[in-house]
C-alpha cells in the first residue's frame, strides 16, 4: 500500500511496529497482506496456520508501518503451543501500537477476554486499536452491535489493569514506608479502553487504508526503518516452507493443521540454465506426527501431494519471480509438537 500525496510542513514521518494479536483465525495474516498489498503471511481456513513473526512493511507518504503476524493467542495443551503463545508475548513488550483483533461474525468470548486481558497487561504505555475484521461478513446492524460490545470489553479489561496496578503501587508504596501526600495521584479510570476501535475487512478493502493511517498516526517520529520498496524482512527459504504449509492445509481434517511442519531442505540454482531462463530446485520435507497423517498428506496414489506441490510451486514462482522446480517427500516425526528437540529442529 503507498500513498501518493505529500506531507505538509506540519506533518512529520512517522515509523515504527505494531503487533496484530487474536484467536486463532481471526484473520490478522490476512490483514497484514491486505495493508502490505503483497502475501507476506500465509492465510488458511483452519485455525492456528501462522507459526513465526512475519513482519510485513507498508510504505507511505506519511509513515511506515512493520506489521508483525502472530501466531494466535490460545491455552496451550502443547509445548508447541506454549512456545507459540511465547513467541506472542515476547513480540507486545517491543512494538509501538497493539492491534487486538476480534471478529464481526464471532460473539465476544472468553477467548477474546481473555486476550484482552493480556494484552491489557501487556501494552502498558503503548496504544491499544481494536480491530473488528471481518465487517463483510455481517449486517450492519450486527456489526453495530460488535463494536458496542468490543468497545464495552476494552473499558472493563483495561479499568481491571489500571485498579491492579494501582494495587500495585499502594503495595510497593507502603513496604518502602513512603510519606503520605508524596505518593503519585491514582490514575483517572473514566476514559479506560481502547485508543480506538475500527472495523475492517481484508477482503473487500474496507477501511483499510483507514486502519494504516491510524496506525501511522500512532507511531513515533521517526525516520524509515527499512529501505523503500522492501515488503518483509522474512527470509525466502521461510516463506517457501510456509507457502508449502499453506498450499498443504488447505481442504484437510481438523486434526492436520497442528502437526504439520514444513522445512526447505535444500535451495539452489540448477547448474547449465541460461541466463535469462533460470530455475530453482527446491526440496523440502513435510513433517506429521502419525502414519495415517502421512496418508492423508499424500492423498490416493499421491494426487494430493501433486496437489500441494503444484499450487506451492505457484506461488513460490510469483514470491521469486523464477522458475522453480519443487520436490516434496512426507516424513513421520512422532509427537514432534512435545519433543524439545525435535520443535528445535523444525524451527521452533
Amino acid at each position: 500500500m503507498s500513498e501518493d500525496h505529500h506531507i505538509t510542513p506540519e506533518q512529520q514521518f512517522r515509523a515504527g511496529f505494531a503487533v496484530f494479536v487474536g484467536r486463532p483465525n481471526v484473520g490478522k495474516s490476512t490483514l497484514t497482506n491486505a495493508l502490505v498489498g503483497r502475501k507476506v503471511a500465509i492465510t488458511s481456513n483452519r485455525p492456528q496456520t501462522t507459526r513465526h513473526t512475519i513482519r510485513g512493511i507498508v510504505h507511505r507518504a506519511d509513515g511506515q508501518l512493520i506489521l508483525v503476524d502472530t501466531p494466535g493467542l490460545h491455552r496451550p495443551r502443547t509445548l508447541l503451543g506454549q512456545r507459540l503463545n511465547d513467541v506472542v508475548a515476547e513480540t507486545l513488550g517491543e512494538v509501538d501500537v497493539i492491534g487486538l483483533c476480534i471478529p464481526a461474525d464471532q460473539k465476544v468470548g472468553p477467548g477474546d477476554r481473555y486476550i484482552a486481558q493480556q494484552v491489557a497487561a501487556a501494552a502498558g504505555r503503548n496504544p491499544v486499536v481494536a480491530i473488528v475484521t471481518k465487517a463483510d461478513s455481517v449486517p450492519r446492524d450486527r456489526l453495530a452491535e460488535q463494536l458496542v460490545a468490543v468497545t464495552e470489553l476494552g473499558r472493563e479489561v483495561m479499568a481491571q489493569e489500571q485498579a491492579q496496578r494501582e494495587q500495585r503501587r499502594r503495595r510497593r508504596a507502603a513496604s518502602s514506608n513512603a510519606v503520605p501526600g508524596n505518593e503519585k495521584p491514582r490514575a483517572d479510570q473514566s476514559d479506560a479502553g481502547w485508543s480506538d476501535v475500527i472495523p475492517v475487512s481484508a477482503k473487500d478493502g474496507f477501511q483499510v487504508e483507514e486502519l494504516a493511517a491510524l496506525l501511522v498516526s500512532l507511531m513515533p517520529e521517526s525516520p524509515a526503518l527499512y529501505p523503500d520498496g522492501e515488503l518483509t524482512d522474512e527470509p525466502e527459504i521461510t516463506m517457501m516452507a510456509e507457502l508449502i504449509r499453506e498450499a498443504a492445509l488447505e481442504g484437510v481434517r481438523d486434526e492436520l493443521p497442528h502437526s504439520l511442519a514444513v522445512v526447505v531442505d535444500e535451495a539452489t540454482e540448477r547448474e547449465g540454465r541460461p541466463a535469462n531462463n533460470p530455475m530453482l530446485d527446491v526440496h523440502a520435507s513435510l513433517f506429521v506426527e502419525r502414519p495415517s497423517q502421512k496418508a492423508i498428506v499424500i492423498g490416493k496414489g499421491g494426487s494430493r501431494l501433486r496437489e500441494i506441490g503444484t499450487k506451492a510451486r505457484t506461488q513460490i514462482e510469483a514470491l521469486l519471480g523464477t522458475k522453480v522446480y519443487l520436490d516434496l517427500h512426507v516424513k513421520v516425526a512422532k509427537e514432534w509438537q512435545r519433543d524439545p528437540k525435535q520443535l528445535s529442529r523444525l524451527g521452533f
